[in-house]
């Protein structure tokens, strides 16, 4: 066979492929855990990442962002991988209004100056959520506070 032919072949099949990966936008992700295993697994990320600074664009204990930690939640405590930026976990999944919230639903924010910037964290049950403070590293946080019930955008739902 030609090389050609091998081009066209290859080139249809990246095409079939990245037609299938951006169908999975909008789409939910089929949890490997019970909502208990999540809820546990949420709470030992927290444990393990409690007050790790934070740090623009990093993914490690050293520092890390709120889509970064997100990210890596989802990534090492659930086996579920998703968009490493906020704008993009901002689009996964579907949203839902804040009263059906279930643990592991990721919470949107819109904060900083004229609220241009976007913030990220996963919903943990009770009106809580964790997420990579500027101010104070990764932490637990309540939705009734007055700071983040003024700048909460929205909610999407990533697992079924």
């Amino acid at each position: 066979m030609p090389m050609q032919k091998y081009y066209f072949i290859i080139t249809l099949c990246l095409i079939s492929l990245y037609g299938c990966a951006a169908e999975v936008k909008g789409k939910l992700i089929q949890s490997p855990l019970s909502s208990q295993q999540l809820t546990q697994a949420f709470k030992q990320q927290h444990a393990s990442w409690k007050g790790v600074r934070y740090k623009t664009g990093g993914l490690s204990r050293k520092g890390v962002d709120c889509s970064g930690f997100v990210y890596r939640s989802y990534k090492d405590g659930v086996g579920v991988s998703i968009p490493r930026t906020t704008e993009l976990q901002s689009q996964q999944g579907q949203q839902i209004s804040k009263s059906e919230l279930k643990v592991g639903d990721l919470i949107f924010f819109k904060t900083g100056s004229i609220f241009k910037s976007r913030h990220v964290g996963i919903y943990t049950g009770n009106n809580m959520f964790l997420h990579a403070s500027t101010s104070k590293g990764v932490m637990k946080s309540s939705l009734n506070n007055p700071y983040w019930k003024e700048t909460y955008w929205q909610a999407r739902r990533v697992l079924k």
